[in-house]
């Protein structure tokens, strides 16, 4: 005898029932185990037809997809069960179950979705390590989708922050997506969670990611865009965060580069300005107590006028060190020697082959 997320689930793996089916289902039948027994005579008197249903319990080897889900070491979560995310469920289009590996906490429901572009600028990450960092010290939950770029730079900063964060994703919990974020899903784990409404073995087809941009803003208070062209699937995310009353905010970016286009464009349309978390915990009425109010450039001063030379001419932009030796008028061996110093006080970074900015 299964339980009743057992049928959930056999539901959710017959094509064509989705979200709809379901409820359509439990306005007819007291649960779904009794709608998963009905006979045919029964489904046809409600209007369900054979072919969906019948043929799809057929196919459907419950004990084999339990077994699975349990080798994989998830679990399953349906709209019944209390700890189904408090965001996500009232949502018409929550989905009506969801695989999760990790942990959820009633205290996620303070979350924010941190978002962006693959193709991130040092500028970008920067910014999304400074803004999670200072937000995850106010124990605000940290949600994205595990990409590259804006993603896996929102979620590393989260952790190394020692807060909690949830990566969504756009297929089964079997497959990470891009794989060389495998070490980074087994942290979050450990620190949160990782969700997706997609059957295990699905693979990441492109049509999935909108539907998983949808959670990612259902289990959020709000959405932050921090780099986006104008096309980029994070700005799908901010138009789910406004359908579901959600807020949008945004970081603001260089005029002239494409990939901040669609963030621009966003604070032109409404979306919250933001350049420090205190932007976005006011406007939640998020009570904070740890916003850094300085950046780290001016908490931790430079040693000498070599190192303060040199960091003067360090930008959000990487330069080559050939750059900046003729800018500052020093020897290699000088700006070489002060920029390791500088990385060591965690003031410069290397980015890229003998390129170097700023950090903040």
């Amino acid at each position: 005898m299964y339980d009743e997320r057992a049928y959930w689930l056999g539901f959710s793996l017959i094509p064509g029932i989705g979200r709809r089916g379901i409820d359509y289902l439990l306005e007819h039948y007291a649960s779904l185990r009794e709608a998963w027994d009905a006979g045919e005579s029964g489904l046809r008197a409600i209007g369900i037809r054979r072919d969906k249903v019948l043929e799809g319990r057929r196919t459907v080897n419950l004990d084999a997809e339990l077994a699975k889900v349990e080798r994989h070491g998830a679990r399953l979560l349906t709209l019944e069960d209390d700890d189904y995310p408090a965001l996500l469920k009232p949502l018409p289009d929550s989905p009506p179950l969801l695989y999760v590996r990790g942990t959820l906490r009633p205290d996620d429901a303070k979350a924010l979705a941190v978002v962006g572009t693959r193709r991130a600028t040092t500028y970008g990450k920067d910014a999304a390590a400074r803004l999670v960092s200072e937000l995850a010290a106010n124990d605000v939950t940290i949600v994205s989708g595990l990409a590259q770029g804006i993603d896996a730079a929102a979620h590393t900063a989260c952790l190394r922050a020692g807060g909690r964060t949830f990566a969504v994703y756009g297929c089964g919990l079997d497959i990470t997506y891009p794989r060389e974020h495998a070490a980074l899903a087994g942290r979050i784990t450990e620190h949160g969670a990782l969700i997706s409404e997609f059957p295990l073995g699905m693979p990441p087809a492109g049509t999935n990611f909108p539907r998983r941009n949808r959670i990612i803003s259902g289990l959020s208070l709000g959405v932050l865009v921090v780099e986006a062209p104008e096309s980029s699937g994070a700005l799908i995310t901010a138009t789910f965060a406004a359908d579901h009353g959600r807020d949008v905010f945004a970081v603001p970016s260089n005029i002239f580069n494409l990939s901040g286009v669609g963030t621009n464009r966003l604070i032109q349309d409404g979306a919250k300005l933001v350049t420090c978390a205190a932007d976005i915990l006011d406007e939640l009425n998020i009570t904070y107590e740890n916003v850094q109010t300085r950046q780290h450039t001016e908490r931790i001063q430079p040693a000498s006028e070599t190192e303060a030379a040199v960091l003067k001419l360090l930008t959000s932009d990487p330069q080559h060190i050939d750059a900046l030796v003729r800018q500052s008028g020093l020897s290699t061996a000088v700006v070489s020697s002060t920029l390791a110093i500088l990385e060591l006080k965690g003031l410069a970074q290397m980015v890229g082959h003998m390129q170097y900015s700023v950090v903040y």
